[in-house]
C-alpha cells in the first residue's frame, strides 16, 4: 500500500479516521503513519454547518485511519460546509 501512497505526496488528501481530517500529504512510513501539512479537522453538527479546525502540521497513526482519498480541490471548495448537517462520528468502541 506504501507504493500506491507515494503519488498522493504532496497532494491534498482526507483521512477518515475517528475524525475526518484534511491536509497535504508530506510524508508517511511503513505503517501508514501519515504527517499532513496545513491540515484541518472537519467537524460535523446536526444542528450547525461543518466546522472546520485549523491543525497545522498533524501526524496521523496509521492503525487509526479507515480511508484515504485524494480531495478534488474544485468540487471542495465549490462545497458550502456552513449549510451540511450531519450527525458527528461516534467514539471509536474496541
Amino acid at each position: 500500500m506504501s507504493t500506491a501512497l507515494e503519488s498522493y505526496i504532496n497532494r491534498i488528501l482526507l483521512a477518515v479516521t475517528r475524525q475526518q481530517l484534511g491536509g497535504t500529504l508530506k510524508g508517511f512510513d511503513q505503517t501508514i503513519n501519515l504527517i499532513l501539512d496545513e491540515s484541518h479537522e472537519r467537524v460535523f453538527s446536526s444542528t450547525q454547518g461543518v466546522e472546520q479546525v485549523v491543525l497545522g502540521l498533524y501526524i496521523v497513526r496509521g492503525d487509526n485511519v479507515a480511508v484515504i482519498g485524494e480531495i478534488d480541490d474544485e468540487t471542495d471548495s465549490a462545497l458550502d460546509l456552513g449549510n451540511i448537517r450531519a450527525e458527528p462520528l461516534n467514539s471509536v468502541v474496541h
